[in-house]
């Protein structure tokens, strides 16, 4: 007869089915959140290069009209066209080596979600060989006291 502050097995099972939801539970909701700062990263990422794209393809016509120009005529406005072409082109070269270069830094796994899980796979694995453990510390026992007789 179970004594007071004792449980039934039935009783602790059921905590540890509930215990098990909970904890797999809360692993979702960190991998969603976890992934949802990786998408958000991406995104500015992404913006960073179709910015820079732009602007190479936007300083690509400057450049033109700049070539077109100074063939043209020999007066210094093709030297202006040229110079803003040049500032098109450099910057928006920057920003798409800058949003490639952040993107190939950045770990895509999600690491928490997989610490948490190593940490619960470590945590099942304790209980099953608690569990298991008194069996084998019985069976040695009655094989002692079996070569003992």
């Amino acid at each position: 007869m179970p004594e007071k502050g004792e449980r039934s097995i039935g009783a602790l099972v059921s905590e540890l089915l509930q215990e098990v939801r909970t904890l797999f539970r809360q692993e979702l909701e960190l991998f969603t959140a976890e992934m949802k700062e990786k998408l958000a990263k991406i995104a500015k990422d992404a913006v960073a290069i179709g910015a820079g794209a732009a602007l190479i393809y936007y300083g690509s016509f400057v450049l033109v009209a700049a070539i077109v120009l100074g063939l043209a005529t020999v007066m210094p406005a093709w030297g202006a066209a040229l110079l803003v072409a040049a500032a098109f082109l450099l910057t928006g070269f920057v920003l798409v080596q800058k949003g490639r270069k952040d993107l190939k830094q950045m770990e895509k796994k999600p690491e928490q979600t997989m610490e948490t899980l190593k940490e619960t796979v470590t945590w099942a694995k304790t209980l099953r060989l608690s569990r298991s453990s008194p069996r084998r510390t019985g069976f040695a026992q009655k094989s002692a006291t079996r070569k003992a007789i």
